[in-house]
C-alpha cells in the first residue's frame, strides 16, 4: 500500500511538473493566432519543454506502477493534488506569486484528500476482473461520454460547455486508469506478450487517446473555473465508483461517512479557489497576461 501511495503521488507531482515546464517552454515560442507548421519544431528546441516530456513520461510510469501495486480507490484521488502541486511548482519555476488565498486553498485540499482517505480506508487489490464486471462498465462510461459531449455541443461556449466536456474527460480518464491496472498487472505477471495480447491494453490507449482529445475541448470551451472542478472532482468520483464496483474494492461505512463528506467537501472548495487563480488560468492558456502575478 505504501508503494501504491508514493508512486501515486510522484505521478501527480511529475504531471504537475510537467505542466508547469511545457507551459514555460511554450511561452518562450513566438505565438500566433493560427495553426503554425513550425511551432513543434520550435518547441523541440526548448529544453524546457523537452524536460517537460520526460516528465509526463516519468508520471505514466509512476502512475502505472501505482495502478498495480494498490487499489484503485487510493490511487486515482490522489491525482487530485495535482493542481495545487501545479500552482505550487509554478510559483518556483515561473517566478508567480500566490496569494494566502491560494495557498488556503492548496491546504484545504491537501488536508481534504487526507480526512477523506483516511476515513474511508480503502481496501482490496483484486487482479482479476470477469467479464460480466467489464461489460457493464464500458457500456455505462462509453454511454455517459456520448451523452456528455452531445450535450456540451449543444451548448455555447460558456461553463455549462466547459463543465460538459470536463465530466467527459473525467470519466475517460477514470476509465482509463481502471484498463490500465489490468494491463500492467498482466505485464508483472507474464511480460510483454501478455501485456501486448490483453484486450484491456488497447483498451485504456483507446480511452486515454479519447481524454486527450477531450481535454483539449474542455480547455477551450470555456473558463477553467467550470472545467477543472469537473475534471478533478470526477476522475476521483468515477474511479472511486469503478474501484468499488469492477474490482471489488471496499470503503468504511456507517459513521464514517460523516468525516468522509466533511473532507470531499473541503477538497470540493479548495478546487473552486484553486480553478479561479488568474496563476491556474495562465498555466492552461486561458489567461496568458498573469504568468508572473497573481492576485486573490
Amino acid at each position: 500500500m505504501l508503494l501504491s501511495v508514493l508512486f501515486a503521488l510522484s505521478a501527480a507531482f511529475s504531471n504537475a511538473l510537467a505542466t508547469v515546464l511545457q507551459r514555460k517552454g511554450a511561452l518562450g515560442v513566438p505565438r500566433s493566432d493560427k495553426l503554425r507548421a513550425g511551432l513543434m519544431l520550435d518547441l523541440l528546441r526548448r529544453p524546457v519543454w523537452l524536460a517537460g516530456i520526460v516528465a509526463m513520461i516519468t508520471a505514466a510510469v509512476c502512475q502505472a506502477v501505482a495502478l498495480a501495486t494498490g487499489p484503485l480507490t487510493i490511487v486515482q484521488p490522489l491525482f487530485v493534488l495535482e493542481l495545487p502541486l501545479t500552482l505550487a511548482i509554478a510559483t518556483v519555476v515561473l517566478r508567480a506569486r500566490l496569494s494566502r488565498t491560494g495557498w488556503a486553498a492548496a491546504f484545504a485540499v491537501v488536508a481534504g484528500l487526507a480526512v477523506a482517505l483516511t476515513a474511508a480506508s480503502p481496501e482490496g487489490n483484486r487482479t482479476q476482473v470477469p467479464m460480466d464486471r467489464w461489460i457493464p462498465a464500458l457500456a455505462v462510461c462509453a454511454g455517459v461520454i456520448v451523452c456528455l459531449v452531445l450535450a456540451a455541443l449543444r451548448r455555447p461556449v460558456g461553463r455549462t460547455r466547459a463543465a460538459c466536456f470536463g465530466l467527459a474527460t473525467a470519466v475517460a480518464y477514470a476509465m482509463t486508469a481502471a484498463l490500465m491496472k489490468t494491463s500492467v498487472r498482466a505485464l508483472d505477471d507474464s511480460g510483454v506478450t501478455a501485456f501486448l495480447t490483453t484486450w484491456q491494453t488497447y483498451g485504456f490507449a483507446l480511452f486515454g487517446a479519447s481524454a486527450l482529445f477531450l481535454l483539449e475541448n474542455a480547455m477551450q470551451a470555456g473558463p477553467l473555473v467550470a472545467s477543472q472542478p469537473a475534471i478533478t472532482l470526477g476522475d476521483a468520483s468515477v474511479s472511486l465508483a469503478l474501484g468499488i464496483t469492477v474490482y471489488s474494492e471496499s470503503v468504511r461505512t456507517g459513521w464514517w461517512l460523516l468525516p468522509q463528506l466533511l473532507g470531499v467537501a473541503l477538497i470540493v472548495a479548495g478546487v473552486l479557489m484553486l480553478s479561479r487563480l488568474p496563476l491556474a488560468r495562465s498555466l492552461t492558456g486561458e489567461d496568458r497576461s498573469t504568468v508572473n502575478a497573481e492576485a486573490s
